[in-house]
C-alpha cells in the first residue's frame, strides 16, 4: 500500500482548507498560497523541515482568517450600551488545541458584558457533555434553558448581579456571555443578540 509522506499529506490538508477561506478579494490570500506553493517546492527538494515550516505558517494565516470571520458574529451594543473593539485570537495547533476565538466587551455605566465565540477548542467537547447530562449542568449552580432555540446553561447570582451563559452551537462553537453588575434580563438579551443560525452555517 502506498504511504503518503506526512509533509505532503499536510500540504493537501492545508490546501483543501484554504479553499474555503481564501477569496480573490482577500488581501493576504497571495501570502497563503505562496506559502503553500513554497512548501511544495521545499518538499520536492527533500527539505522537509522548511516544507513543514511553510505549511505551519500558511495554516496559522488561515486560522487568523477564521478568527477574523468569527468577529462578524459578535453583536452590536444594545441601546444605551457602548462596545470596545473586537479582539480575536488564533492559537497555534500546539497551544490550546489550536483554539480560535473572537470576543467583545460591552459597557453601560458600571455594568459590563463580554461575549466570546470559541471554536477548535477541547473545552467545547466538555461543554457538550454537560449539555447531554442535566445533572452535570446543574451540579455547580447552573440551570438549563433555551435561548433562541439553542440549549443554554445559565448561572446568575442576584446577590452580586454577576452571571454567565454558555451555549454550544452545532457542537463546534462555544458562545460564552459573562456579565458583571448586570441584570439577568440584560445578560439574556446579549445572549439572544447572537445570530446562531448564521453561525451554524459558518
Amino acid at each position: 500500500m502506498l504511504r503518503v509522506p506526512k509533509v505532503l499529506y499536510m500540504c493537501f490538508i492545508v490546501l483543501f482548507i484554504s479553499t474555503f477561506f481564501i477569496t480573490p478579494e482577500n488581501a493576504s490570500a497571495d501570502e497563503i498560497t505562496d506559502s503553500i506553493n513554497e512548501a511544495m517546492e521545499y518538499y520536492k527538494e527533500n527539505n522537509y523541515v522548511e516544507a513543514a515550516n511553510s505549511l505551519d505558517y500558511a495554516s496559522q494565516l488561515i486560522r487568523q482568517k477564521r478568527s477574523g470571520k468569527l468577529e462578524t458574529f459578535l453583536p452590536e451594543p444594545l441601546d444605551g450600551w457602548s462596545a470596545e473593539d473586537v479582539k480575536s485570537r488564533a492559537a497555534g495547533p500546539g497551544y490550546l488545541g489550536g483554539m480560535i476565538s473572537a470576543k467583545r466587551k460591552y459597557k453601560k455605566d458600571k455594568s459590563s458584558v463580554t461575549i466570546e465565540i470559541i471554536t477548535d477548542s477541547p473545552a467545547i467537547q466538555s461543554m457538550v457533555m454537560l449539555f447531554s447530562n442535566p445533572a452535570y449542568a446543574s451540579a455547580d449552580g447552573g440551570k438549563l434553558t433555551k435561548i433562541k432555540r439553542q440549549k443554554a446553561i445559565i448561572k446568575y447570582h442576584p446577590s452580586n448581579k454577576n452571571g454567565e451563559i454558555n451555549i454550544v452551537v452545532a457542537k463546534k462553537y462555544l458562545v460564552s456571555v459573562k456579565g458583571r453588575n448586570i441584570s439577568q434580563n440584560d445578560l439574556t438579551d446579549y445572549a439572544s443578540a447572537v445570530d446562531y443560525e448564521k453561525l451554524k452555517k459558518f
